[in-house]
């Protein structure tokens, strides 16, 4: 016998199935019948003599009980139809929805499938396709949101990794006014980084590695990044405007010259990073940690500093006029050359004129930032500090 050819012993078994299976359905369709006819017929009647109990009636007044409890069986049965067909619908509705959410599950697969391939195109557009893919499916597929942002996280730590690996990635010892901004020079690690910022507000898991990741001159304005790893990593130059950075571990991180105005750090762990010349207006550092930090030069004015450590952080040069440290740990911090006003809070007990604080002048209200044109890159000023 050839392959796919029916097995011909088995038809007469089939058929006789078939046959049978009809037959049982016409003798229950019957026997339905027979029932329904018998409670329409006989039983309105052994009902109403049920209840007259042997009293004599008029036939005609017996006829017209007989018929009142038929009516009243009628709509008995007619209620159980309408509630077994609702129930039959209800079923079908079910069986259906489970079919398109598997539907939709098959597609959403072959969809991800399809984004995940392309990141390994070598064609740019293409890997930014993928990017935008897998970011669309992140945001209506909640199953799938933590395998994107992994995926995310995986392609910059690849693409981008510190220090620089591959000849078209400017060398680490390039000065930054050099370095082109990320959306230039490699414009699908930067929709992987914006993406991953927008997913990271909605996620239901608490860590994101982007440790040891070259993000020199990225765009992270307005990003979500709470508790992502950027351990190691430089980020100098980075513009992370009111960027949500809480409870990130930023531990010996190159923020030199970051833009961090109105940025949230609250408890985040800056241990040993480099923030000289970094802008930090009105930013919330509360309880975060700068232990052993390089902040010369940095711009704190009106930082909201409450609980924030800063022990044997380098303060030297720093602008720290309206910054509220009046329950930040300056213990051993430097603070030679740094600038205040008549508005900075100091710790109770603190005498920051001893510790070579100068008292200036508020400089009063801070200028709205100046949102720069993509592709247009700020040329910071060399450090005065010693590098």
């Amino acid at each position: 016998m050839e392959m796919g050819e029916p097995d011909p012993g088995r038809r007469p078994w089939r058929d006789r199935l078939v046959r049978h299976r009809a037959i049982a359905g016409l003798l229950a369709g019957a026997a339905g019948l027979a029932v329904l006819g018998t409670v329409l017929v006989v039983l309105p009647g052994m009902v109403v003599d049920h209840d007259l109990a042997g009293a004599s009636v008029a036939a005609q007044d017996r006829l017209k009980a007989v018929n009142d409890v038929r009516t009243t069986l009628l709509q008995a049965v007619g209620g159980m139809v309408v509630l077994f067909g609702a129930y039959a619908t209800w079923r079908q509705l079910q069986v259906s929805q489970a079919g398109l959410r598997a539907t939709q599950e098959g597609y959403v697969t072959d969809r991800f499938s399809t984004a995940v391939d392309q990141l390994g195109s070598d064609k740019l557009e293409t890997r930014i396709g993928g990017l935008h893919a897998l970011w669309r499916i992140a945001e209506h597929s909640a199953r799938d949101r933590e395998a994107v942002i992994s995926i995310q996280a995986a392609y910059l730590r690849t693409h981008l990794p510190w220090p620089p690996a591959g000849p078209e990635a400017p060398a680490a010892d390039v000065p930054i006014n050099d370095v082109v901004p990320l959306e230039i020079r490699a414009a699908d690690a930067q929709v992987a980084l914006t993406g991953l910022g927008a997913l990271c507000r909605h996620r239901e898991e608490s860590w994101v590695n982007l440790g040891v990741t070259d993000l020199r001159r990225a765009d992270c304005d307005g990003l979500w990044l709470p508790e992502v790893n950027l351990d190691h990593s430089c980020m100098e130059a980075a513009s992370l405007y009111h960027a949500n950075l809480t409870q990130a571990s930023l531990v010996s991180v190159n923020l030199r010259h970051a833009e961090l105005k109105t940025a949230i750090l609250r408890r985040a762990r800056c241990v040993l990073s480099d923030l000289r010349g970094a802008r930090l207006v009105e930013t919330d550092l509360r309880d975060a940690d700068f232990t052993e930090a390089d902040l010369r030069e940095a711009n704190l004015r009106k930082a909201d500093a409450a609980g924030a450590v800063f022990r044997s952080a380098d303060l030297r040069l720093a602008d720290l006029r309206g910054s509220d440290l009046s329950t930040a740990d300056l213990f051993q911090a430097r603070l030679t050359g740094a600038v205040a006003s008549e508005h900075t809070r100091w710790p109770a007990g603190f005498d920051h004129a001893a510790a070579g604080v100068v008292v200036t002048e508020d400089p009063g209200p801070e200028p709205p930032p100046l949102l720069q044109p993509p592709g247009i890159t700020t040329q910071h000023p060399p450090l005065r500090s010693i590098p």
